[in-house]
């Protein structure tokens, strides 16, 4: 006898209510939705913000770097690189040894939206808190990082 091909809908409401990788997902795509709301007036994204910040440091980052910051596949990196270098707010750098090695640089233009984005990921980043009230954002993002 074959078992049957239906899940019981008790084993639906189980996963529903407990599975941790649909909640964080959820969680995610709203976050996300309340960040490009509010960088929509600078033209980014959540993700474009994300990228960009991370390429701010005192030296130009590899796309390794980036892409184990940001948890992302090379592939993944690169295909979210191409509207931002489009729009001249960053530079792909080769090596000078190593013409394979790609360094990633931000742009004057690419710094000027960082600037103008930061104040309003501030404020969005205030209102969420305000949202955990609460609870601990320290904690959760603890717990986070842990399953990361």
């Amino acid at each position: 006898m074959l078992p049957s091909t239906d899940p019981p809908f008790a084993t639906t409401l189980l996963i529903r209510d407990t599975c941790l990788c649909l909640h964080v997902q959820r969680a995610a795509r709203a976050l996300a939705r309340r960040y490009d709301e509010a960088l929509r007036p600078v033209g980014l994204t959540s993700g474009q913000f994300s990228l960009l910040m991370s390429l701010n440091r005192p030296e130009p980052p590899n796309m390794a770097q980036v892409a184990a910051l940001l948890a992302l596949d090379r592939t993944t990196l690169t295909a979210n690189l191409k509207p931002l270098e489009r729009r001249g707010f960053v530079d792909v750098l080769r090596g000078e040894k190593d013409k394979r090695r790609r360094s990633l640089a931000l742009t004057p233009s690419g710094r000027c939206a960082l600037v103008a984005a930061i104040p309003i990921w501030q404020q969005t980043h205030e209102c969420l808190g305000a949202l955990l009230a609460n609870s601990s954002p320290d904690r959760l993002r603890a717990d986070l990082r842990a399953l990361s």
